[in-house]
């Protein structure tokens, strides 16, 4: 597709390890980059709504974890199969903004399911920026061009010894906080830029 990665990361990734990775979602290419620079198997969990998409659904109903989110039954089926995966090194991804907010939006809000599953399974949560895909890969038909997509990876959250009552929304709040501060940095630093061009 012409595009390149540059990655930088501050932890490595083990293989025989499990994780939850976090990404923000800012596009349909944010699940093809994961999978690129991840030396792990992932499992996915995303929204049942997206198996509607024209091929791209075909591909996402044998590949992800789909959960509904208004249904009980649903996120108690998610944990179940998420429990079956999570060994031998298999890893979890779930995009917690739970969609791909508008363009001006820089984060949307997080959804807890992948604090919770990473709290019950004693995982650690891996903070993915991903700075690119919005610009290279938009929604809009009349944008986007072939580029470097930028990856910064943080140090892991620990989430051992945590209880999703007590930790959960402490967790989901300081993942939010660390990729925001990253991503508004970059938004003014590409406007900036642009204005100078």
């Amino acid at each position: 597709m012409g595009f390149r990665i540059d990655f930088k990361s501050e932890e490595s990734i083990e293989q025989d390890k499990s994780y939850m990775f976090c990404p923000n979602h800012a596009s349909l290419l944010d699940p093809f980059l994961l999978i690129a620079i991840s030396k792990n198997p992932i499992v996915f969990v995303g929204k049942k709504e997206l198996a509607k998409i024209p091929v791209f659904g075909f591909l996402y109903k044998r590949t992800v974890i789909m959960v509904d989110r208004s249904s009980l039954e649903s996120r108690k089926r998610v944990f179940k199969m998420a429990k079956k995966r999570l060994q031998n090194g298999v890893s979890m991804a779930i995009f917690p903004e739970g969609l791909v907010p508008s363009e001006d939006i820089i984060l949307a809000p997080f959804k807890k399911g992948a604090f919770s599953l990473a709290i019950e399974f004693e995982i650690p949560i891996v903070p993915q920026v991903y700075y690119d895909c919005k610009r290279f890969f938009s929604w809009d038909p009349f944008k986007g061009r072939p580029g470097i997509l930028r990856v910064h990876q943080y140090d892991f959250i620990e989430t051992k010894g945590m209880s999703v009552a007590k930790d959960m929304d402490a967790l989901k709040y300081k993942t939010f906080n660390l990729l925001y501060s990253d991503l508004e940095k970059d938004t003014k630093y590409m406007k900036d830029t642009n204005r100078k061009k």
